[in-house]
């Protein structure tokens, strides 16, 4: 029992925390319920239950964050949560860190964003599949942004910083109001059109709600969705999420990590070649090195030192292949000659005639042969007809008639027993030389019953 691996409650509870934690999908929830059990601390944290008609949580909010609330949390009111969720140890329950709160009254907008991203979540417009890669090495990005604003100066400061070999083009569109959401299509569209853009930055700078909600609208999602170019979405601050957040390929934060994000940084880029240069420099030192050793071994190696040897086996096996050949060329023609002389006398010593005896008298003896199993095949195939006709003459039924014996037909058939015979019912006979016609008088079995 002492080798299974038990582990401590404690031990168990921290290995369930690092799952919370490294959950994406746990990491900045929105959720929305009702607040209960609401508690103060002196401290400035506040403890609560957030809860609904079916399930309850154990949440807190630090004193970091309630500092920026704008209203005091009480029993019974609804609330808008974004937070973390994670494993408070001690207890071992799974809790809810509030980052941000708002009072669910004002939820108009709240409302038409969560029911449009559920929507196109359904589509699978958020999937990971439709994620296009960004360029390592874009000759060219585009903005569509305001253009005049912090977030078009902050890109272009950026990115001529990191990566000047890159060119910015800039396609304006409305940001803000009614006219936003239009425009900002419009410049997507017009940017996917180009031909040259190899990636797309599209946001803003910060604001509220409202400020932003363009970027919350349907048509610009799909026009993100549908443009080929990848996109990197870059509105309002850190803690803002837009459904253009969403649908992009990209997520920055802000718009000057957006610019970071498309461009690589030219220190880093010079130190990967120096990186690159000082490894093929070492390889090549290195391979150098392993040559030269190689070399100065095969320089002192026995062969090369003493070539003669090397190639001495070989000179005495050429000197007796050499020897073998002059031998064989004596004895060759002298073995040739004495087997031409051994084929004249045969030759001589068997004549025509002499073959033509032979043949005729192989022929008589194979004929002979020949007569004789003839004949004997001829006498077993008598044979065997004769007994043939034997034994169809004993089973012929005409045979048996000539001892006495009939056949009799009741109904055109053979009748082979009483039973199928009644009392009246006219037979007929059939004998060696005829057939009569008979009628039953009486019928007994062979135990002496009449029937």
């Amino acid at each position: 029992m002492t080798g299974n691996p038990y582990l401590s409650v404690q031990a168990l509870t921290k290995y369930i925390k690092r799952k919370f934690d490294a959950d994406p999908h746990l990491r900045n929830v929105f959720v929305k319920g009702e607040l209960s059990n609401v508690k103060n601390h002196p401290s400035g944290h506040i403890y609560f239950t957030l809860k609904d008609d079916k399930s309850r949580i154990q949440s807190a909010m630090f004193r970091t964050s309630a500092t920026g609330l704008k209203f005091r949390p009480e029993n019974g009111m609804n609330v808008l949560i974004t937070g973390d969720v994670t494993i408070y140890e001690s207890s071992g329950q799974y809790q809810l860190y509030v980052q941000t709160m708002q009072p669910d009254g004002i939820g108009a907008l709240y409302l038409a964003y969560e029911q449009l991203k559920e929507s196109l979540g359904k589509e699978g417009l958020f999937d990971t599949r439709w994620k296009s890669p960004l360029p390592v090495f874009p000759h060219t990005v585009g903005v569509v942004t305001a253009q005049s604003g912090a977030a078009i100066q902050d890109i272009c400061s950026t990115i001529e910083r990191r990566y000047p070999l890159a060119e910015i083009i800039l396609f304006p569109a409305i940001v803000q109001g009614q006219q936003a959401a239009p425009s900002i299509v419009q410049a997507i569209r017009q940017a996917d059109g180009h031909g040259s853009i190899d990636v797309l930055i599209v946001g803003r700078g910060g604001g509220s709600i409202e400020d932003l909600w363009a970027f919350n609208e349907e048509s610009v999602a799909r026009a993100i969705f549908s443009c080929r170019i990848p996109i990197i979405s870059a509105v309002g601050h850190e803690t803002d999420t837009t459904i253009a957040d969403f649908v992009s390929d990209r997520r920055a934060p802000t718009p000057t990590a957006a610019a970071e994000m498309a461009v690589p940084a030219r220190e880093d880029l010079l130190e990967r070649i120096l990186d690159r240069k000082r490894a093929i420099y070492g390889a090549l030192s290195h391979q150098i090195k392993n040559e030269r050793k190689r070399l100065i071994t095969l320089q002192t190696s026995y062969p090369l030192q003493f070539p003669e040897r090397l190639y001495r086996p070989f000179t005495e096996r050429l000197i007796g292949f050499e020897g073998r050949l002059e031998r064989s060329g004596q004895e060759i023609p002298s073995r040739r000659f004495s087997d031409l002389q051994r084929l004249s006398g045969m030759l001589s010593s068997y004549s025509p005639n002499r073959r033509i005896k032979d043949g005729h008298r192989n022929t008589t003896v194979l004929t002979e042969r020949l007569s004789r199993a003839a004949n004997q095949d001829i006498r077993i195939r008598w044979d065997r007809l004769f007994s043939s006709v034997r034994m169809l003459k004993a089973l012929n039924p005409l045979t048996l008639m000539e001892r006495g014996y009939s056949i009799v037909y009741q109904n055109g058939t053979v009748a082979n027993s009483v039973t199928t015979m009644e009392v009246g019912t006219t037979i007929q006979i059939r004998l060696q030389d005829g057939i009569a016609e008979a009628k039953v008088h009486s019928i007994i079995t062979n135990d002496g019953e009449e029937i």
